[in-house]
This record gives C-alpha cells, sequence and structure tokens, in this order.
C-alpha cells in the first residue's frame, strides 16, 4: 500500500478491485473447466461476490465519515484498521461461502442469502442520506460535495439495480413468481457487477465527474449558440 504524507491508499477500492478479478476468473473457471472441478469456480465465485458487496458498503462508509465525523476520521482511521476491516471482510465472505457449500438445508440457504443481501441496502440508504445532510451544513468545496454525493449515488444504484432480482429470488416464496425467468435474470446481473465496480472506480477518481459535468455544459452551450445563430440567420433573411 502506498502511503503519501497522511493519504492512506484506497484500501477498499483495491480490494474490491482484487473480487472483481477473482470473480472474472472464477466465471471463466466455470465454463472451462471439468464438470468435477467447477464447485471450486462456484465457491470462489460466491466469494468474490460476498467480498464485492461487503467492500461497496466499507467504500459509503468512509464517504460517510469523512463528512459527517471529519475529526474522528482524520485521527483514528489509519492502514491498519482498513487492513482488518478489509481481513474481516474476506473471511466473512469466505465463511458464508462454504457454509453454502457444507450441507445446509434450501431455507438456511435462502435465510443467509437474504440477510446478507438485504442488510447492506438500508445502510447504503443512510449513508446517502446522512452524507447529503451533513453536506448542506459544511464549507466542503462544490465540486468536491458533487464528487463525493456522486459515487455513494452510484453505489447505491449499483446495488440495487443489479442485485434487486437476486434479493427477489432470495426473500419471495417459490409458488409466487417465475422462478426460472428471475433467476436467468439474477445471474446475468450479477455477473455484471464487476464492469460496474469499474465504473465506480473511474468515478472515484478526483475530476472525472467534474469533466463531465463540463462537458454537459459545453454541450448545452454549443447548442444555445447554434440556436441564437439560426434565429438570427432567419431574422436577418426574413429582413432582406
Amino acid at each position: 500500500m502506498v502511503v503519501r504524507g497522511n493519504h492512506v491508499a484506497p484500501i477498499y477500492i483495491i480490494n474490491l478491485l482484487i473480487s472483481d478479478l477473482i470473480q472474472f476468473c472464477s466465471m471463466i473457471a466455470e465454463v472451462a473447466a471439468p464438470e468435477d472441478h467447477k464447485i471450486i469456480g462456484y465457491i470462489f465465485h460466491l466469494l468474490s461476490l460476498f467480498a464485492s458487496i461487503g467492500f461497496m458498503v466499507c467504500i459509503a462508509l468512509e464517504r460517510y465519515l469523512v463528512i459527517a465525523c471529519p475529526l474522528w476520521y482524520r485521527f483514528r482511521r489509519t492502514i491498519k484498521i482498513s487492513v482488518a476491516v478489509s481481513v474481516a471482510v474476506w473471511v466473512l465472505s469466505l465463511a458464508l461461502s462454504l457454509s453454502l457449500f457444507l450441507g445446509v438445508g434450501y431455507m438456511a440457504e435462502k435465510i443467509l442469502f437474504s440477510v446478507f443481501l438485504l442488510f447492506p441496502l438500508p445502510l447504503l440508504i443512510f449513508f446517502l442520506g446522512g452524507t447529503i445532510r451533513a453536506l448542506s451544513a459544511s464549507r466542503v468545496p462544490s465540486d468536491e460535495k458533487r464528487r463525493i454525493i456522486g459515487v455513494l449515488v452510484l453505489v447505491l444504484l449499483i446495488y440495487t439495480l443489479l442485485f434487486l432480482p437476486t434479493i427477489i429470488l432470495a426473500v419471495a416464496k417459490d409458488d409466487t413468481l417465475d422462478t426460472w425467468t428471475l433467476s436467468n435474470l439474477s445471474a446475468i446481473f450479477v455477473q455484471l457487477s464487476p464492469l460496474a465496480d469499474l465504473l465506480l472506480y473511474v468515478f472515484m477518481r478526483k475530476g472525472i465527474i467534474d469533466k463531465l459535468l463540463a462537458a454537459v455544459c459545453c454541450c448545452r452551450m454549443d447548442s444555445n449558440d447554434s440556436n441564437r445563430t439560426n434565429s438570427s440567420d432567419i431574422g436577418t433573411s426574413s429582413v432582406y
């Protein structure tokens, strides 16, 4: 990990990217590996999936603490704490993954999935609402406000859109919906989660959101200028 002055390397982002890489490799292994070795790919796929959810929550929590508890965050946040939290996320993810392959019943599996997938959702909503409320009373520069809120909104959108079919599948009764269709949607959206995490990483880089907003503003200004030019040309031609 690289430390420059008081700046600690984004440990949670690095772990999120590692989990995405493992998820990519496990998806390839599930397709290419022999039938008797595919179970290993399934375990690593679940491990990386659970870990990526955990690190998304850690990223949102970190953004919230930066704004809501700046003094506590500045003096208590160290590499050791970040590494300890990261290790805890990996250990918990591994324990959940192994428990699903060690003979737990179908209902126990649904309960584990339901609890693990539902628990982050209210946390992400709370972090976003608390951050917006804290930012309204702070003196943080406007570009930094946009970047922080943009990251939290993107985390919430990624989690809600990609994992909503899986949450519905885990919570609802089997005889109340089209399980086959929902299972296919869930599998497709979950496989897209590493790509969505890469989008999150791009947005967390300083200046990306500002450049996008500046590009949108420039497009609008160019459109307004062209409209004014066209209207003036029409007025001139009508005079002559």
